[in-house]
């Protein structure tokens, strides 16, 4: 059985990993940190914004099931992807849009992609998320794991409040 992945980081981690948890051909959704200079770095290093890092997901798939492609265009969906400087309610560097690609060919999947969605008139705004090479990813603390699972009210709430929920419906759901 083959296995890839992916990372993308699209603000608070906790709202990254149900809309990749719930599709075939994802063996395993992870709540971490990459792309910064701190080895092994604490939700509250990350949070003070001294890190580099950025709260991210790590995504492992059976790419014979689920094709890196699929992979994008569903994070798009959970995105903002004309805001550089955070998502939602979560400001700063640690919550900016990053697709951070593997190799060579999922630069070009992920390039190709937002090049369509520029495209498609879909946003008035440029398309401003980043594609970066990856870099090492640091596991969150058990806490964040499965969030939307194991603290589910708590989750529901954020994703509503945050703004994200109702963006997603407004932008994404037509």
């Amino acid at each position: 059985m083959a296995e890839e992945k992916a990372i993308f980081a699209g603000g608070c981690f906790w709202c990254m990993v149900k809309p990749f948890d719930s599709q075939p051909g994802i063996k395993k959704v992870v709540s971490g940190y990459t792309g910064g200079h701190t080895v092994n770095p604490t939700y509250q290093e990350v949070s003070s914004g001294l890190t580099g890092h950025t709260e991210a997901v790590e995504i492992t798939y059976d790419p014979d099931v689920i094709g890196y492609d699929q992979l994008v265009e569903t994070y798009w969906q959970q995105t903002d992807p004309t805001d550089a400087f955070g998502q939602f309610a979560d400001r700063g560097d640690s919550y900016r849009p990053v697709i951070f690609y593997q190799n060579e060919d999922q630069r070009e999947i992920a390039e190709a992609s937002k090049e369509k969605l520029q495209n498609s008139g879909r946003f008035k705004e440029p398309i401003v998320t980043k594609i970066e090479p990856a870099q090492t990813f640091y596991p969150a603390e058990d806490y964040h794991q499965d969030y939307y699972r194991t603290n589910s009210a708590h989750y529901n709430a954020y994703s509503e409040g945050s703004g994200r929920a109702g963006f997603i419906r407004q932008n994404w759901k037509k």
